[in-house]
């Protein structure tokens, strides 16, 4: 072990004369390490892929005494080593800036409005599926097309008559527009959707004893059940009804599905509720005022088999920092562009105080363990009068343009959720984060972290960063046995500076990382007024 001396100053000088200097310390590494990086992606959107740190306690001579039971030292003669310890770094999300598609509302079956519900990007061409309502207020399944995320059309589908003629943009309304696409499932069955229905008692008999369903489902619009249907398609467009419910719970607000490829099955999340159990023996209560002792929450279940979910279970419920008068309403699960390893969440916090939605920004490495993003709201209910100026509900998927803006639908009102209707408009939009700045990891003024352990997907590293005028960042490459890779210490290191999008990170003889595609290593960063949004491996 080094002279404690050493350690001492090698720790502090960073700290004293900036983010420019090395630490050399022995590392500990957890079981897991190294990740695999299935993507060639990192996002910041939680701690995942950062290294929480770890620490020694030594003696005057640098030997380690870390819970050494033997050792009879005083509270203040064992010396705190920290190794790779995070300081002075947060994250942190950004807002969006909401943009109007390039959507005529021009025929008679969309005059009323539009209201978008998935956005695939499919091998480069943008699917857009949603619904239309005519003058009437009588709605219709709609679909849409892009090359480029901006400019959309209506494709001639030839499926529905409206006002005498096929020649439209229509699907059938008999099924639901939650749609995903299933890479494990044969080509007739590769695109998949869910919705919630009702059924009446009489067909629910034929299920009761066999499956799954909660009282709500039963007892809410009694004598009708509810109930999540399903149906699959070879293109998105031609769909096949499953003949049987696929659960049975009470989930009228977008509900989300997808194929999980980690765990090989199919994941549902649908609307929950944070309540208790109704006293032995009282009847359902009907009056409105009850509908809000149930704290909407978000909920989930998984299943090998698509046709059939077991019981659903809260994973996301107010929290107690939240308003007493917050809920979840809306979902909109979604995923990194590039990255469906990383998990996001867009849900709509619906405020019974005032009825006005605000969208937040959660995550999670797993899709059932969630955390909010540190941030404001990365949208909000616009000033009243305006488009957005009732309520906002965003909808799946968050998708990159070709020029690496993302992007993710929304729909707004021009009055609250629950404001009477017989008036209220709504118009489609795009919230949009240029060059895919949503969240990441910043130094406010000097910070330090280091990654977890992972097998490179690529040799050169590209970053997505902006410092200040001052600020900098500096990557270290670091071997599986903590000492830096030849060449690429920080003292090698070049320095990124300013506005950098997809830039290769250098070293003084180099600009690949100094190891093969394929070897175990980990990254340390020293950063000064600086935020790192997305690292790319090429």
């Amino acid at each position: 072990m080094k002279n404690t001396a050493q350690i001492y100053f090698i720790f502090l000088l960073p700290l004293l004369t900036g983010v420019c200097v090395a630490q050399s310390v022995d590392q500990r590494r957890p079981a897991s390490e190294p990740y695999a990086l299935p993507n060639k992606v990192i996002v910041f959107t939680n701690w995942y892929y950062v290294r929480p740190g770890n620490f020694d306690w030594v003696d005057d001579s640098g030997n380690s005494v870390y819970a050494d039971a033997n050792s009879k030292m005083g509270v203040y003669k064992a010396h705190f080593v920290p190794e790779n310890t995070p300081l002075g770094v947060k994250l942190f999300s950004e807002p969006a800036h909401s943009e109007i598609p390039e959507i005529k509302t021009s025929e008679p079956w969309d005059k009323r409005g539009i209201r978008f519900s998935t956005l695939i990007n499919a091998n480069g061409v943008y699917r857009l599926w949603g619904s239309c309502n005519s003058s009437s207020n009588e709605g219709h399944n709609c679909y849409f097309e892009s090359k480029d995320g901006v400019h959309w059309e209506k494709p001639d589908l030839g499926i529905v008559e409206f006002n005498g003629s096929e020649h439209n943009n229509l699907l059938n309304s008999g099924v639901g527009l939650s749609i995903f696409i299933d890479p494990s499932a044969p080509a007739a069955e590769r695109y998949k959707t869910v919705w919630h229905s009702k059924i009446s008692r009489k067909e629910f008999e034929k299920y009761k004893n066999t499956r799954a369903w909660s009282v709500m489902a039963t007892e809410l619009d009694a004598p009708d059940v509810h109930v999540m249907k399903g149906a699959v398609s070879p293109d998105g467009i031609h769909w096949k009804v499953l003949k049987d419910p696929i659960a049975f719970e009470h989930c009228d607000t977008q509900n989300i599905a997808y194929y999980d490829e980690s765990s090989k099955k199919y994941v549902l999340y649908l609307r929950g509720f944070m309540l208790g159990p109704r006293a032995t023996g009282q009847p359902y209560p009907k009056e409105k005022f009850h509908q809000y002792v149930w704290r909407r929450a978000i909920a989930m279940t998984e299943s090998s088999d698509f046709g059939k979910f077991p019981l659903s279970h809260i994973i996301l419920e107010p929290t107690p920092e939240m308003r007493p008068s917050d809920q979840f309403y809306t979902n909109c699960r979604t995923t990194v562009p590039g990255a469906p390893n990383l998990q996001l969440m867009f849900p709509a916090v619906y405020n019974v105080a005032d009825d006005i939605t605000e969208i937040d920004l959660y995550s999670s490495y797993n899709g059932r363990n969630w955390s909010k993003v540190p941030g404001e709201p990365v949208y909000k209910t616009q000033e009243f009068g305006k488009p957005d100026g009732g309520c906002v509900f965003a909808s799946p998927n968050l998708v990159q343009r070709p020029n690496g803006d993302w992007i993710l639908p929304y729909v707004g009102y021009n009055v609250p959720h629950k404001y009477p209707r017989g008036s209220y408009k709504f118009e489609p939009g795009m919230l949009v984060w240029p060059k895919g700045r949503l969240a990441g990891i910043e130094a406010v003024e000097k910070g330090e972290f280091a990654t977890v352990a992972f097998v490179t997907p690529g040799n050169v590293l590209k970053i997505n960063a902006l410092t200040k005028r001052a600020g900098c960042i500096k990557i270290e490459v670091v071997g599986m046995d903590g000492k830096p890779i030849k060449g690429h210490s920080f003292n090698d290191a070049e320095p990124v500076i300013g506005n950098q999008y997809k830039e290769v990170v250098k070293w003084k003889d180099s600009s690949n990382l100094g190891v093969k595609t394929g070897t175990p290593v980990f990254l340390r960063f020293k950063m000064k007024m600086a935020k790192i949004y997305e690292l790319y491996f090429e």
